[in-house]
């Protein structure tokens, strides 16, 4: 009933299809965005990242789903960790690169992975594109095959498919439907929330302008001078800065109702220079989420006051309903963001390797929960929801 092909490039995929598959609240599987990365090196075979997308059509030549799909040699740029994995394969003597890996380069935002759309028959198609890829796998010869950062229905029908389910943990918002910043701040407790009205006093104190400007109003000065803080910050920590600035530039023109950019200003000049540092956010359309930040100068809780305050302003004003700042940081917890589980989906082709993995998945998903729990008794809320339950988190006994 269903073809399913591979493409070298995206552009080989009409970009109206993919849209129509990929939806409205996930930016960065859009096709523009997916496609500027391809078109100015932000991903290829320098970077390990070489595009081998899975396009699924049906008897009338339709498109009926797709996954962002890439042959990798390292697991650079994937934020679910699995260098321990590639160790255990080399010291048995065997290649753990090439692998395949279903995800959107570079961002750790849990959204769809097996592209559908809104139709009757989406489960249909996704079980078609499931199955598909792992014979894509074995046609390839590679060690596995990694879905990153799906949903939950999406996690809960690969494992159905035979693939071992694995549980992180970010810290996201949500909105109930907050009036204003003040509205949030009033379910913290007293003494929570006192410190974040001085954080953001603090950044007010030290003559820091605030300006939170959409992608399609960034000048081409600013574009310059945000991307060499994001540069500056990979440099800081000993990175690889992946995202060039003619990738930035591009998605500025081609998806800019779509980015959020939040300046930070000091000085009594109005010029590119004034920018002491900038935060980079993708709006879908019920979510945030934030991406990139880099500073030249330091400012005592400039960084929580652009990377988070900020963005939860602009979902309050907006009616967003969930703001997702990016992985890891259990920071985040105090200033109103809560545990929240994170899934990704694994197919082993060495019956060994995926036995001994599974069991290292079992112990971790234990681990997990006891982590959930643990962060969410540091809640700032005067009334905290509770934890997950433990099945929400997924199966403590992945299929050997």
């Amino acid at each position: 009933m269903y073809t399913l092909s591979t493409h070298d490039a995206i552009r080989e995929i009409p970009a109206t299809d993919w849209n129509r598959l990929a939806g409205n609240d996930s930016p960065f599987l859009r096709h523009e965005f997916l496609a500027a990365m391809e078109r100015h090196g932000c991903v290829g075979e320098a970077l390990g990242w070489i595009p081998h997308h899975l396009a699924l059509r049906d008897a009338a030549g339709t498109l009926v789903a797709a996954a962002p799909c890439y042959i990798k040699f390292n697991s650079y740029g994937e934020l679910v960790f699995d260098w321990a994995w590639a160790d255990a394969y080399q010291r048995q003597g065997l290649a753990y690169y090439p692998k395949l890996v279903v995800a959107s380069p570079y961002t750790p935002a849990t959204g769809p992975r097996l592209l559908t759309g809104e139709t009757p028959k989406r489960e249909e198609y996704a079980r078609a594109l499931a199955d598909g890829a792992v014979r894509v796998a074995e046609r390839l010869g590679v060690s596995s095959l990694h879905w990153l950062f799906t949903t939950r229905p999406e996690t809960d029908l690969l494992e159905t498919r035979g693939l071992l389910r694995r549980v992180g943990c970010q810290f996201h918002w949500t909105n109930p439907g907050y009036q204003a910043f003040d509205d949030f701040l009033a379910t913290f407790t007293a003494e929570k929330r006192k410190k974040v009205k001085r954080e953001r006093r603090r950044v007010q104190e030290a003559g820091v302008r605030i300006v939170r400007r959409r992608g399609d109003a960034v000048s081409e000065a600013e574009w310059v001078r945000f991307h060499w803080l994001y540069r500056d910050t990979f440099d800081k920590r000993g990175g690889l800065p992946t995202l060039t600035l003619p990738f930035f530039q591009e998605i500025g023109e081609t998806m800019g109702s779509d980015l959020l950019l939040v300046f930070a200003y000091h000085g009594q000049t109005q010029g590119k220079d004034a920018i002491v540092a900038a935060a980079f956010n993708l709006i879908g359309e019920h979510a945030l989420f934030g991406r990139h930040w880099g500073c030249s100068k330091e400012f005592h809780s400039l960084h929580f006051e652009a990377c988070y305050y900020q963005g939860l302003d602009y979902c309050i004003e907006n009616g967003l309903t969930r703001f997702e700042p990016g992985a890891q940081g259990e920071h985040k917890v105090s200033r109103g963001f809560l545990p929240t589980p994170t899934w990704s989906a694994h197919w082993i082709a060495d019956p060994r390797f995926r036995a001994a993995i599974a069991r290292f998945l079992t112990n971790e998903t234990e681990g997990m929960t006891e982590y959930h729990e643990e962060m969410h008794g540091h809640s700032p809320y005067r009334a905290p929801p509770a934890p997950p339950d433990p099945s929400v988190l997924g199966n403590l006994n992945p299929r050997a």
